[in-house]
């Protein structure tokens, strides 16, 4: 299975985000992406991040989304709406085509051919029931 290009990932990435934040009201507030900022920096987070990755979180894409979403105040709310569609399609479509632990795989198109392997049936010896 082939991966699509970068403008269809971010064609298809944007038609999902219309349908997630339907109207101006329901994509993020700038405090709702401070606020996720400061949860990234914080001592538990940070410790969950060592333990599973070896490493820190990145934060400084949350501070930028925060400082995108301060830039978008002027503009009308169905312009911020769009802007943030596009911002967070864009955002998806590369994390969709870039290296994952996924390529590795290959999706089956059909079920292989005699799997599982049927269990023959055995004769049931007789015996003390115990």
């Amino acid at each position: 299975m082939s991966k699509p290009d970068f403008r269809t990932a971010v064609q298809q990435e944007e038609a999902y985000l219309r349908l997630l934040y339907p109207t101006a009201d329901d994509t993020p507030g700038c405090i709702s992406l401070f606020d996720t900022y400061l949860s990234c920096n914080v001592i538990r987070n940070q410790i969950k991040s060592l333990y599973r990755y070896g490493e820190r979180p990145v934060c400084a894409p949350k501070m930028e989304d925060f400082k995108f979403c301060l830039s978008l105040k002027s503009m009308h709310p169905e312009e911020r709406r769009d802007a943030w569609i596009t911002r967070r399609a864009e955002w998806w479509a590369h994390r969709r085509l870039a290296k994952s632990s996924e390529d590795i795989w290959d999706i089956r198109e059909e079920p292989l051919k005699n799997f599982p392997k049927p269990i023959p049936d055995y004769p049931v010896v007789p015996g003390p029931i115990e």
